[in-house]
């Protein structure tokens, strides 16, 4: 088993204190420092855009009721030097990149190819970029950069549009970063079917909306290119790729599948996914993986668990146990009514039922018990919490007693 951390600097209000971004920041530096001298692999950080504080104000706001920022980070390159600079072995991974908004899929290849070709003058040449990318959380992050719908078709075909634009972009990213020279009329052409949509009478009102405004009626309806551009090659072109590693957020089987078609590329999931998704992803990319990649292996997905541990002295595995858990709860139920508005006790017990919380005992048995031996977990200790001593303390705690556990 592989042992990563999750860093989200989440500037949420937490029982009334809301942190400054310089403790934000300070915070985050403090933890991916002690990660990497604990030996965890990677710190996957978590990637933002635009204020969630001003989108309430909109038109669609999409967490209304939640006080702060859902994260700090904006660019996962720069923040990557950054780590790199104040780290001696740990390495980065974005989670996750969004490479709709700030320029498309063009802009993310160039500036991800320049970053590779820096990290070999800036003596980071022990270090791998963990590139997790897909289309953003929130759509308010992409509408200023005109993913909205363009016509009745696609507003009445939105959530099918979405991961279409995500598969066009991700075509174009992918054969850019692999050094091809292609325009728009390159890229295969994305249609809305049948098969798109999981229920008749969504199809047929796309169908219906389409007639509207072409005059027929269409089993096949071709989209337009988001990315409409002329022949192109993006600089610098002899960059070494061996540093990078590829990892798609979508669990759309199609997605995935069309971006192994081009290089390999592992899989990004929540701790949310369901379990038997996660089984069949891997079934599937044992096949589908692409062949320079090598086989496929349960670490090329990694797992995100959020952890809630307690060690205090003088108490009981027991009192340890319940300790964990009433802070997992706690949590739990201030990010939910953060989000929803309103305090689901049912939907806190479950989301705590699927955390790991509890005494070191607790959590090496939970992991036994949740996960395969080969599986590669993101650890993530700063859910709801901005106590950057009880993070770190949770970080050396797993390293130094729930790891031996686990592997004993």
């Amino acid at each position: 088993m592989k042992y990563d951390v999750f860093l989200s600097i989440c500037q949420n209000e937490v029982d009334g204190f809301l942190p400054t971004e310089k403790q934000m920041f300070d915070n985050f530096f403090s933890q991916v420092v002690l990660a990497d001298k604990l030996g965890f692999e990677t710190a996957w950080i978590a990637e933002t855009h635009l204020s969630c504080e001003t989108q309430k104000t909109g038109s669609h706001p999409v967490i209304p009721h939640f006080v702060g920022e859902i994260g700090l980070n904006t660019d996962i390159l720069q923040m990557a030097l950054a780590v790199f600079s104040k780290t001696k072995q740990i390495n980065v991974g974005s989670a996750i990149r969004n490479i709709l908004c700030n320029g498309g899929p063009i802009a993310h290849a160039e500036s991800l190819k320049t970053f590779l070709n820096l990290m070999k003058y800036t003596g980071n040449e022990n270090r791998t970029l963990h590139y997790g990318f897909a289309s953003g959380r929130f759509e308010f992050s992409n509408r200023p950069y005109g993913i909205i719908p363009r016509n009745e078709t696609e507003k009445a075909a939105w959530p099918v549009v979405k991961g279409k634009i995500l598969q066009e972009a991700t075509e174009i990213f992918l054969r850019l970063i692999n050094g091809e020279t292609l325009s728009f009329e390159d890229v295969r052409v994305k249609t809305l079917q049948r098969q798109d949509f999981r229920q008749e009478e969504d199809w047929k009102k796309v169908q219906l909306a389409h007639q509207k405004e072409s005059g027929e009626l269409k089993d096949k309806i071709f989209l337009k290119p988001y990315w409409p551009f002329e022949k192109l090659r993006i600089i610098p072109a002899d960059v070494d790729l061996s540093q990078l590693n590829l990892v798609i957020g979508s669990h759309d089987p199609a997605t995935q599948k069309l971006a192994n078609e081009f290089l390999p590329v592992s899989v990004f999931n929540l701790s949310i996914t369901p379990a038997d998704v996660i089984e069949k992803t891997h079934e599937r990319m044992k096949s589908e993986f692409h062949r320079d990649g090598g086989p496929w292996q349960r670490s090329y997905m990694p797992r995100t668990a959020l952890v809630y541990l307690d060690d205090s002295e003088g108490l009981s595995r027991e009192e340890k146990t319940a300790k964990a858990h009433d802070k997992a709860r706690s949590a739990w139920g201030a990010y939910l009514t953060a989000i929803q508005g309103t305090l689901d006790k049912e939907k806190v017990e479950k989301a705590v039922s699927n955390t790991l919380a509890g005494s070191p005992e607790d959590l090496a048995a939970q992991i036994k018990e949740k996960y395969h031996p080969e599986d590669r977990l993101m650890l993530w200790f700063d859910f709801n919490n901005h106590d950057n001593h009880d993070v770190c303390k949770s970080m050396k705690v797993f390293k130094e007693k729930v790891i031996p556990l686990i592997e004993n």
